[in-house]
């Protein structure tokens, strides 16, 4: 009985070694062949980051293609939009400086004059770079915007009431919807001629 016992374990053993021998090679033999990194004329197969950034770079092109520069004195309709709004910012800043400066306070609240003066002079010069449809003037109101956004969207987290929610979420809306509007708005500020021209 030990001796059959013995002979088994041998046996087995031996597998072993032969199956430990013979492993790697077999898995190398196992082993699929590797991609070909090239095609057939020589050129290196395209990478999935790269194939990405052509496609985005063809659409990129596609729509700068469609867009058509600014007419001599053309305005597009979201800058104009966007121009009245800071108009009346501006003139809202504006009145409570003078108020602040005056003494009139509104309600407990004290308010310093300095910060608001700032404020209106700001607005002021970014409502007659958006009435002259400047670059740098829309890219200032699309930042005003963009805090608009995060200030309604923070409110609607500690609204009280329903029209305080339904105010706020149109104040979201509205904001984000000439926010996207401007965008396009930029893009066509920005180019000095149309693409065909020469």
């Amino acid at each position: 009985m030990a001796g059959a016992r013995d002979r088994r374990r041998a046996e087995r053993q031996k597998r072993k070694r032969r199956s430990a021998d013979r492993g790697p090679a077999s898995t190398e033999e196992q082993a699929p062949p590797a991609p070909e990194q090239a095609d057939g004329n020589g050129v290196p197969a395209e990478t999935f980051q790269e194939k990405m950034a052509r496609r985005y770079e063809e659409r990129n092109a596609e729509a700068r293609s469609k867009l058509e520069p600014l007419e001599q004195g053309e305005r597009p309709r979201a800058v104009t939009v966007g121009a009245v709004a800071s108009t009346l910012l501006a003139i809202a800043f504006t009145v409570q400086g003078v108020l602040s400066i005056a003494g009139v306070s509104a309600g407990d609240a004290t308010t310093r004059p300095a910060p608001l003066i700032l404020f209106a002079v700001v607005l002021w010069a970014m409502a007659i770079g958006l009435w002259r449809a400047r670059y740098w003037a829309v890219l200032g109101f699309q930042t005003v915007l963009l805090l608009m956004m995060l200030a309604s969207a923070f409110g609607l987290v500690v609204v009280n009431s329903v029209l305080q929610a339904v105010g706020t979420t149109l104040l979201l809306l509205g904001s984000g919807t000439l926010f996207y509007f401007t965008i396009r708005a930029m893009a066509r500020i920005q180019m000095p001629t149309s693409p065909g021209a020469d």
